[in-house]
């Protein structure tokens, strides 16, 4: 019976920043019947990326999940940028709402994340998922490494950019984006089968005050143990964005990669701006135009850019799963 329901789930990677929305996510994703987590890659972004590994590990202890690898991703952007600023004022110093989780006992593994994404899609052509939480940057080093990469992997999922709404980082970027653009211009043509989520749709999937007081008066470990972090989160929400909710991000990509169905897309290419004043700004063409000169659109595999959601249903989804026993 365990093995029909294992090659029943996909087998999933996670390329992550703890986080905490992270956290949320990676613990949906471990509470999924429909997932087969088979590791974790860690990045900079909310956190450095050495913070990062720890609270993945961190995590996989939490949920019984010691056997999934984790492995430690570059400390830099593609082109060698150190990322000074980090959201200590979004998830805390700690990246989990200043909770101060204790010392994992284990280790990331000897594979850096990008040659672990190059190892797992090439021990299962055509099976593997990356759902991509943070900057691009290991799986745009995966590239690197591997040419055939965009033809082994099955899917990959990206929380990214800002369609159609301004950025979170500045009114042109979203944080993700900004972090890396050069890596993230670089995966979105790279030719793989992406679906990129952005924050215009995000933002449209909430959990309230009301709900997380609800999240930790539950009987679920997950939800107790969220409850602590969400304080630190949701304030930011009320003083960033005067409102009595909290965004989910990070889950809501899980939710896509288990559930496509949720969303609706469009189709095309998406390139993104590497300099000036726009610099991670998103960049979609979605006509039917045939330009009359060749241009850096040309010749791009078209990718899905999510334009609607069912935000209730995703939401409540994320919030039944977490407080399940």
């Amino acid at each position: 019976m365990n093995s029909i329901k294992q090659n029943t789930q996909k087998k999933m990677i996670i390329d992550t920043d703890p986080g905490i929305d992270d956290a949320m996510a990676i613990l949906l994703a471990f509470q999924s019947p429909e997932l087969n987590v088979i590791g974790l890659t860690t990045t900079f972004g909310n956190v450095p990326t050495a913070v990062a590994t720890r609270n993945a590990l961190h995590l996989c202890e939490l949920a019984g999940k010691e056997d999934v690898p984790v492995a430690q991703g570059l400390l830099t952007t593609l082109r060698g940028v150190v990322k000074l600023r980090v959201a200590d004022f979004v998830h805390g110093s700690d990246g989990l709402g200043n909770t101060n989780p204790p010392e994992p006992k284990q280790r990331p593994i000897d594979l850096s994340g990008p040659e672990f994404l190059v190892a797992k899609v090439q021990e299962f052509p055509g099976e593997v998922t990356v759902v991509a939480l943070g900057p691009l940057t290991n799986i745009a080093k995966a590239l690197e490494l591997d040419s055939n990469f965009p033809k082994k992997v099955k899917d990959i999922f990206i929380l990214g950019g800002a369609f159609f709404v301004n950025g979170n980082v500045n009114p042109a970027a979203e944080a993700n984006i900004f972090g890396d653009p050069e890596a993230a211009d670089m995966v979105f043509t790279c030719g793989a089968n992406i679906t990129v989520i952005g924050i215009n749709i995000t933002h449209q999937v909430v959990m309230t005050g009301r709900e997380i007081e609800e999240l930790g008066k539950c009987n679920s470990k997950f939800g107790k143990y969220l409850c602590k972090a969400l304080p630190f989160y949701y304030d930011y929400h009320l003083r960033s964005y005067n409102t009595d909710a909290i965004y989910l991000h990070d889950p809501t990509t899980v939710v896509a990669a288990i559930d496509p169905s949720l969303l609706t897309y469009a189709e095309g290419v998406v390139r993104v701006q590497q300099e000036g004043l726009c610099r991670g700004l998103t960049l979609f063409n979605s006509t039917t135009k045939k330009w009359a000169q060749p241009t850096e659109w040309c010749n791009k595999q078209p990718i899905k850019v999510a334009i609607t959601v069912d935000a209730e249903n995703v939401a409540n989804l994320i919030k039944a799963r977490l407080m399940a026993l």
